[in-house]
């Protein structure tokens, strides 16, 4: 009976042990020295293509830093905003950096770091006639340009809007269809709309004047329980807040710090559930 006994706690040990030394995703990534970002390289100012041809923007930026300060490389991913998630989910990538804002319903899915980006949302349309809108109540019956799970075309979506949804195209596209009328509005965040929009001066586009709604955090994205991925992204960005480096990115890319809390008079949009 000893001897069983014995046999048993032996075992249980053995059990504990192996759980103990669990490997996590960040174990794997440490090991391998390769951190795995989905981003579009669509997305003027935080995720696109220089003229040399060279992947950059205040996303891409971020996180080639949180890489550095891991001690890894960093491999991106280009795919289209609505494969992201699912990206993240399967393991297919370690993080997603595209903008992404933390919501209630995604953190019930996924881990999100703390915000390096403050904002709020606002939306592109014609000069010639404010395509129509002239408030948010106004977007009923419009049709908005955008991705299918994006906050944005939820906003849209909300107020009434038909969304056109396209693959992983380039701002140009989006904003030509507001210009000649193939779609009205596009619902996006307020420093993309304002660099989306000044680089296209010959459309007939603007950022609407008057509107401001739904402040907004933006993360990184992981697939939730990674907590010791989240705690080392989380002291890396913590760290390139307190140096001043995220701020540097910000300005850099936008022109303003965006990382610091925005100061805007902002709309907060009533039974939205996201």
């Amino acid at each position: 009976m000893k001897k069983i006994l014995a046999m048993v706690l032996f075992m249980g040990v053995v059990v504990l042990s192996a759980c103990s030394e669990e490997t996590t995703l960040y174990d794997e990534i440490t090991e391998e020295g390769v951190l795995t970002v989905a981003t579009s390289g669509t997305l003027i100012a935080a995720s696109y293509y220089n003229d040399q041809d060279e992947l950059t923007g205040f996303d891409v930026e971020v996180a080639r830093e949180v890489g550095r300060r891991l001690g890894v490389d960093v491999k991106f991913e280009i795919m289209s905003v609505d494969g992201m998630l699912p990206a993240v989910d399967t393991g297919r990538v370690d993080l997603a950096a595209n903008d992404f804002s933390a919501t209630k319903n995604r953190k019930e899915t996924f881990t999100f770091s703390e915000p390096y980006k403050y904002s709020y949302s606002t939306m592109v349309v014609r000069k010639s006639d404010y395509s129509g809108v002239r408030s948010l109540e106004d977007l009923a019956g419009k049709i908005n340009g955008g991705g299918e799970t994006t906050i944005s075309s939820e906003i849209a979506r909300h107020f009434g809007a038909e969304v056109r949804t396209y693959g992983n195209a380039s701002n140009e596209a989006y904003l030509r269809d507001v210009s000649i009328g193939r779609t009205d509005v596009v619902v996006n965040d307020y420093y993309l709309i304002k660099f989306g929009v000044a680089a296209f001066p010959d459309f007939d586009i603007m950022m609407h004047p008057d509107l401001k709604f739904h402040p907004t955090e933006q993360a990184l994205v992981m697939k939730k329980g990674e907590t010791a991925l989240e705690e080392a992204v989380n002291e890396a960005l913590q760290a390139m807040r307190d140096d001043g480096t995220l701020s540097d990115i910000a300005i850099e890319f936008y022109g303003e710090d965006a990382s610091e809390q925005t100061e805007a008079d902002v709309e907060i949009i009533e039974g939205l559930d996201i």
